[in-house]
């Protein structure tokens, strides 16, 4: 009786750990997909300093972004590790265009 009392309860426990790594995961998700579209937006309006902060303020900890232009318009992309399954990358992304005055902007 001992020995299914103790394997039940190891399987509880790992499926509950899996079960809070995937909320975690989840919603830190979340938050790479809002920090790239809030990253976007300020690219866009010619504020990249801002954006960067933005993503380290919205993101997950340790979360890094990417902007790749494109002609007129540019992507954004935020990269986290999830905290509690190793191995699992996060992402966002977010696709923007260059506000008019910005586009015209040298440089």
């Amino acid at each position: 009786m001992s020995v299914e009392a103790a394997i039940s309860i190891s399987a509880l426990t790992a499926f509950f750990l899996l079960l809070i790594g995937g909320l975690v995961a989840m919603v830190d998700q979340l938050r790479c997909a809002d920090a790239a579209r809030e990253a976007a937006r300020l690219v866009a309006r010619g504020q990249p300093e801002s954006a960067e902060r933005a993503v380290r303020e919205i993101g997950p900890a340790g979360a890094e972004y990417a902007v790749r232009p494109e002609g007129d318009a540019f992507t954004v992309e935020v990269v986290a590790g999830a905290k509690l399954l190793p191995g699992l990358r996060l992402n966002g992304h977010a696709y923007a265009l260059y506000e008019p005055e910005v586009a015209r902007a040298p440089g």
